[in-house]
């Protein structure tokens, strides 16, 4: 299932905008091409596209009849959906209201909506629409080769290569084009390379086309087209040439530029779609699972851990999440499988070794603490199949909230390490101070009434049994003043420190009120 609103994060700002928020969680099925002479406006299901409208009155009926048909929403062209007339019917109909940039066809708007929501229809489907727009993309590749009578491939921002041009031989072009295909981005080196020289701020600021002068190791010279979308720089033409090309063939690369940033925004927005339903997928199986429902998420070979990650305090959840991701990513781990569950970002990892494991995760973990204080990371306990992934994720949430309350060692551990930990945390929670009685009791009331500190006093003599002199050190009082206290202890309160079960009730219960407080 996906929404208007869930369409439009998914192409992002470079297309569309949201003017309206109405009702907005109903699902789209499909997109309806409104004409305003037609009667029909769509029906439930549909995301009516107001097609050939001519004038702020026109889009204000067509909002309404809109309404009426309880379609999806709508998209009207920028000034249309901005005009206040129509602004004020879409928020009395609660219908929602999404501008369409002016930079794009109608017939494009078609194309790349129908692939999100067929995408979002069959998420397991590799026909669901992302297999054809890779072979529009090497096919785009191709022309802009032919145009440009040069090897060509197709990168996204991260300089990562969507595609590539198949009509030149290898020895038309250079070892940097040779190991960015076969490697599937741009090798580190080089892009240090580019970036030293000012070629990805200019990507991301320019629309124009520039040339790259030839570089070390034998790169050769490129001429760069920048893709860009609403504003968004979202990939790029690279072509190896030998030296400036015609002003004619500049015009035509960039021509197709336009076009593929159609292309693109359908990739990413049918990649965003894949990405929701796995997430959706590993929550349900994280949150509960059934033996006889079948595991329908991609997991490494078990056994598996849990693990709750923490981040620092200036990111939200979704943040959090896309953070994690990427830094997997960066690091080796080719498909990471995350979510988010109850304001917790959950990670599930193999109990091996490598990208993906949780000895993995645990060294990068404690690497980006270092920089980046808050970065934690709790795992469950060993899960060796789907039905215990809830209980490993329950323990990793309670873990990651000790150590962020540095009741746990951080920024890295399992619960196997953390085990007396956790079970003391148990216990206390579980005790009603607002109802204690016993000895306890009794001293709390006395340290209030005459601002004493018994209590700290019992504390410490329970934390170190038979050792008075650390105790006293940590109080910093002398032993004899320490026994001084303890003897006026027991005549305020009755206690038998002799008993060990006594002790550990104590010792609960001094927890307890220091939770509390």
């Amino acid at each position: 299932m996906i929404t208007v609103p869930d369409l439009v994060v998914a192409v992002g700002p470079a297309l569309f905008e949201i003017v309206v928020a109405g009702q907005g969680d109903g699902e789209v099925r499909d997109v309806f091409l409104a004409d305003p002479q037609e009667a029909s406006t769509g029906q439930p299901g549909d995301l009516v596209l107001g097609f050939g409208l001519g004038s702020p009155e026109e889009a204000v009926e067509l909002v309404a009849r809109c309404a009426v048909g309880n379609a999806s929403g709508i998209i009207l062209r920028t000034t249309l959906a901005q005009d206040p007339e129509v602004v004020a019917q879409a928020e009395k109909r609660r219908l929602t209201l999404v501008a369409l940039q002016p930079s794009v066809t109608w017939a494009h708007v078609v194309w790349l909506l129908r692939g999100v929501i067929d995408r979002a229809a069959a998420p397991d489907s590799p026909a669901a629409g992302d297999a054809g727009v890779h072979q529009e993309l090497f096919a785009l590749a191709d022309a802009a080769a032919a145009i440009v009578d040069a090897p060509v491939t197709i990168e996204d921002n991260q300089s990562r290569v969507l595609a590539y041009s198949s009509l030149h031989d290898v020895s038309d072009t250079d070892p940097t084009r040779v190991s960015t295909i076969v490697g599937r981005r741009v090798p580190a080196e080089v892009i240090a390379h580019f970036r030293a020289r000012g070629i990805f701020r200019r990507l991301a600021r320019s629309s124009e086309p520039f040339l790259v002068p030839d570089g070390p190791n034998g790169i050769r010279p490129r001429l760069v087209v920048p893709v860009r979308a609403g504003g968004e720089w979202l990939g790029s033409i690279w072509a190896v040439v030998d030296g400036p090309v015609s002003a004619e063939v500049t015009t035509e690369l960039s021509n197709a530029a336009s076009v593929l940033a159609l292309h693109m925004l359908r990739l990413r927005a049918q990649a965003d779609v894949a990405r929701r339903s796995a997430i959706d997928r590993l929550r349900t199986v994280l949150r509960q699972f059934s033996p006889d429902t079948p595991l329908d998420v991609r997991l490494p070979p078990a056994p598996w851990r849990v693990v709750a990650l923490g981040s620092p305090a200036a990111y939200d959840v979704p943040q959090e999440l896309d953070l994690w991701e990427s830094t997997g990513r960066r690091h080796g781990w080719s498909e990471p499988q995350l979510a988010d569950l109850d304001g917790t970002v959950l990670a599930v990892v193999s109990d091996g070794d490598g990208p993906g494991s949780w000895r993995w995760l645990r060294k990068l973990v404690i690497d980006l603490a270092k920089d980046f204080p808050g970065t934690t990371a709790a795992a469950g306990g060993r899960a060796r199949g789907a039905a215990d992934l809830p209980s490993s994720r329950a323990e990793a949430v309670e873990l990651l909230g000790l150590v962020r309350r540095d009741l746990a060692p951080g920024p890295a551990l399992r619960v196997e390490q953390a085990w007396h930990v956790l079970t003391v945390h148990r216990a206390v929670t579980s005790l009603d101070t607002t109802k204690l009685d016993g000895p306890l009791a009794t001293l709390l009331r006395h340290d209030i009434e005459h601002d004493t500190a018994f209590v700290d006093t019992l504390q410490a003599w329970l934390n170190y049994p038979g050792q008075p002199q650390q105790a006293a050190r940590e109080l910093h009082l002398h032993t004899n003043t320490l026994r001084h206290r303890m003897k006026r202890i027991g005549e305020i309160a009755r206690l038998d420190l002799s008993s060990p079960l006594e002790r550990l009730a104590l010792q609960l219960q001094i927890a307890a009120v220091r939770t509390e407080h």
